[in-house]
């Protein structure tokens, strides 16, 4: 049976848990290359937004929402960089591209969508960067090797 404390530790779980500095120093770069990534995404939305998809039904809000949405998770992302926030920022990412495939192939709440309309495949490209960086960083910070708690390293040797 799950402990839920160790579950919530585990998601809560930052580099800094981990025992590789390199691994550490990865899932920084990762986080914030990603992140930045994810608002490149909410500035695109945003702009479609404020250039007339706000009065789409249900699609104009939803671009309103993932613009603030991202934004906020992107900061969170760069604040905190917790297993839990990584891996909520790949979903957005990928859940952002797939949406717009859905609404180009197959239509998405009564509208359909083209992909040679400004920003599509730009949006298309920023969205899957933005999850594939954010998943790696996911990985990395799992699978990671913890950090030993309680061992104090060796004495640096003295030469004198």
């Amino acid at each position: 049976m799950l402990n839920p404390t160790s579950t919530i530790r585990f998601l809560l779980r930052g580099p800094g848990a981990l025992e590789s500095r390199m691994a550490r120093w990865a899932v920084l770069a990762l986080a914030a290359t990603g992140a930045a990534f994810l608002i490149w995404s909410a500035v695109i939305h945003l702009m479609l937004w404020g250039d007339g998809y706000s009065d789409i039904s249900v699609i104009g809000p939803l671009f309103l929402a993932q613009g603030i949405g991202c934004i906020v998770l992107a900061l969170a992302i760069v604040a905190f960089r917790w297993l839990a926030l990584l891996a909520a920022g790949a979903v957005a990412g990928a859940a952002t591209a797939v949406g717009l495939l859905l609404t180009v192939h197959v239509g998405l709440f009564g509208y359909t969508e083209s992909l040679s309309v400004p920003y599509a495949t730009l949006s298309l490209a920023v969205e899957f960067t933005a999850a594939f960086l954010l998943l790696l960083a996911t990985a990395l910070l799992a699978l990671g090797a913890p950090a030993r708690v309680g061992v104090k390293p060796a004495p640096a040797p003295s030469y004198s």
